[in-house]
């Protein structure tokens, strides 16, 4: 049983468990915000552009059936937003880690494939 517990912990620390869970509770909070955007401001004002109350009014009926067209505007409307929020978070937080350092820079693939070229040719 100690055994089994050794390995949980050690499976606990090598994948960073603590660092994904925080980064999934920002997430579930960010998500929050970015629904009272799209609910609050951005779908209210697209539906008043078409002269209705909210996106789910904008479509035709057929037959029987109300064809929702606004359902579908919504949902694009929520994905481009969430991709465009999402870019400029990645955009600052890359600007804000600053650029990348290789620790071992070594030969380029060109330089190995040269190498490998020349060796063949002096046998």
């Amino acid at each position: 049983m100690k055994n089994m517990i050794d390995e949980f912990k050690d499976f606990i620390n090598k994948g960073d468990v603590v660092t994904i869970a925080v980064g999934l509770i920002m997430a579930l909070y960010f998500k929050a915000i970015v629904d009272a955007l799209l609910a609050g401001v951005i779908e209210p004002i697209i539906a008043a552009i078409f002269g209705e109350n909210d996106l789910s009014g904008i479509g035709f009926d057929l037959g029987e059936s109300f064809i929702s067209i606004g359902l579908v505007i919504g949902a694009a409307i929520d994905f481009v937003t969430v991709a465009f929020i999402l870019f400029l978070l990645v955009k600052a937080y890359n600007n804000w880690k600053g650029p990348e350092e290789d620790e071992e820079a070594g030969p380029s693939e060109i330089d190995l494939l040269t190498q490998i070229r020349d060796s063949l040719q002096n046998r």
